[in-house]
């Protein structure tokens, strides 16, 4: 038993925040199993960006959900409404963004939840962050905070004191140019992420949609160039 290895179940979208929590959660020695989910999304382009960043970061094992969350649409990514595009930062911290995708990230936990019962995992990483905090219901502490709760009173395993399940949110306070520092460090990889909300058909970022600014944003506080374009730039010219 002592040989074990801990095992953590990480919440991967194939975006920066999410790769750098994968990064985060391998520097603290867990073997980590991570989760995608195809929901419909427009930006389905993210679960290649998901398969790759899985591969650079090295995982015990990647696998993608498949629930189709435009049956229910109210979202400008799982609907037919546009994505807000050349926003100014003070208007993006106020209000709901069109882009939140309702009960999106109960939906996610859930899924982690049942399939850290099955490895016997007590650890959920997420890469909710303040930025997402300031718009997005389900990325504040309360709400992580109660579906801890609620976790450890719904499976098998807690209720027979097998599991003490934790949700690991270790964005959460901070800003798009701290995670981007902290992924530096750890070697992430950002040139294999896809943050946009609406990309081309080849994966090319919009640059004008709120996750492309912000990520901008982060990089130039940094005072170094984001990866992807240069990526970009060099495919473009192998053509």
């Amino acid at each position: 038993m002592e040989n074990q290895p801990k095992r953590a179940v990480v919440l991967l979208s194939g975006g920066l925040d999410s790769a750098t929590v994968l990064a985060i959660a391998r520097s603290q020695g867990f073997e980590v199993s991570a989760l995608s989910f195809s929901y419909g999304q427009r930006h389905s382009w993210e679960l290649e960006a998901a398969r790759r960043v899985a591969q650079s970061i090295g995982v015990a094992s990647h696998r993608i959900a498949t629930i189709d969350l435009r049956i229910f649409g109210g979202s400008a990514l799982t609907d037919d409404i546009d994505v807000p595009k050349g926003r100014a930062l003070d208007e993006m911290a106020h209000g709901i963004p069109i882009t939140y995708v309702p009960a999106r990230n109960t939906i996610f936990l859930s899924f982690a939840l049942a399939w850290a019962e099955v490895l016997g995992s007590s650890d959920i990483f997420i890469g909710v962050n303040a930025l997402d905090y300031s718009g997005y219901p389900d990325c504040r502490p309360e709400f992580i905070e109660a579906f801890e709760k609620m976790a450890n009173l719904a499976t098998k395993a807690g209720v027979e004191g097998l599991q003490r399940l934790k949700i690991h949110t270790p964005l959460i306070a901070l800003s798009k140019a701290e995670i981007i520092r902290e992924g530096v460090r750890l070697g992430v990889d950002y040139g294999l992420t896809s943050s946009c909300y609406d990309p081309a058909a080849d994966g090319a970022p919009c640059g004008q949609c709120d996750s492309c600014l912000l990520r901008q944003k982060g990089f130039q506080e940094n005072g170094i160039e984001d990866p992807l374009r240069s990526r970009e730039a060099g495919e473009r010219a192998s053509r």
